[in-house]
């Protein structure tokens, strides 16, 4: 394989911490499957696994993908749910999808929700400007601090969930990234109270040694908030 060994002869000229993420991509099996099977990147699998297991899309269902660069998500899920049915929202342009409807911005500013839903009711037959999943894989920066990064990620999956609730249909589902950890146990009872089925899921893509993992919510309960919002 004389890819990798460039690679790896490449890996030892840098330092330490690149080093040690080349070589874990070098050595990651999912990384390679992902460029043989043509997917953005490796996520596509973890997302893949939710969907084998939760059943989250079906086709002509509408999909809103936060942070989704660079797109793994999105471009498994328009496979699924068929072309023009998936908004995928981040900070950084995205390289175009077929079928998947980009919006550059911050999802977290005021007028985001009003513009989410503007775009989604431009789909046919969409007229509530309102999605079937929102799906969210971001994580926050890390600081090499157990629980600083477990805050970020927790914050940034609670202004998913806040938009979320203003977006979803009833009987909608969420999928998010989160870190266990001390503060997962109030969003899950966020959770709990808005959506029928709430789980954790780690998926075998998921790399070992991270505390990563997924919460599922299934079963969006529709409340007078998201009525007035999407009005």
């Amino acid at each position: 394989m004389p890819q990798k060994s460039q690679r790896l002869k490449k890996a030892k000229r840098l330092k330490k911490s690149s080093q040690k993420w080349l070589l874990r991509q070098i050595n990651d099996p999912f990384v390679e499957r992902a460029k043989l099977e043509g997917w953005r990147s490796r996520a596509a699998f973890k997302i893949i696994e939710v969907d084998e297991k939760f059943k989250i899309f079906k086709k002509g269902k509408i999909v809103v993908d936060l942070g989704a660069a660079p797109g793994g998500w999105s471009q498994y899920a328009v496979t699924k749910v068929g072309e023009g049915n998936v908004i995928a929202i981040d900070l950084l342009p995205i390289d175009s999808l077929p079928g998947v409807n980009f919006f550059v911005g911050d999802f977290m500013e005021p007028e985001a929700p009003e513009k989410i839903i503007s775009l989604l009711k431009t789909i046919p037959y969409n007229k509530s400007g309102r999605c079937d999943a929102v799906l969210s894989d971001m994580a926050a920066n890390t600081t090499g601090d157990h629980t600083t990064d477990h805050m970020r990620i927790i914050a940034l999956l609670e202004e998913a969930l806040i938009l979320a609730e203003k977006i979803l249909k009833e009987k909608g589902a969420f999928v998010g990234k989160i870190f266990q950890g001390g503060s997962s146990d109030e969003i899950l009872k966020k959770l709990r109270k808005n959506f029928s089925t709430v789980k954790y899921f780690k998926p075998n893509s998921s790399r070992k040694d991270s505390s990563e993992t997924y919460v599922v919510a299934l079963g969006f309960k529709k409340t007078e908030a998201l009525d007035n919002i999407a009005a």
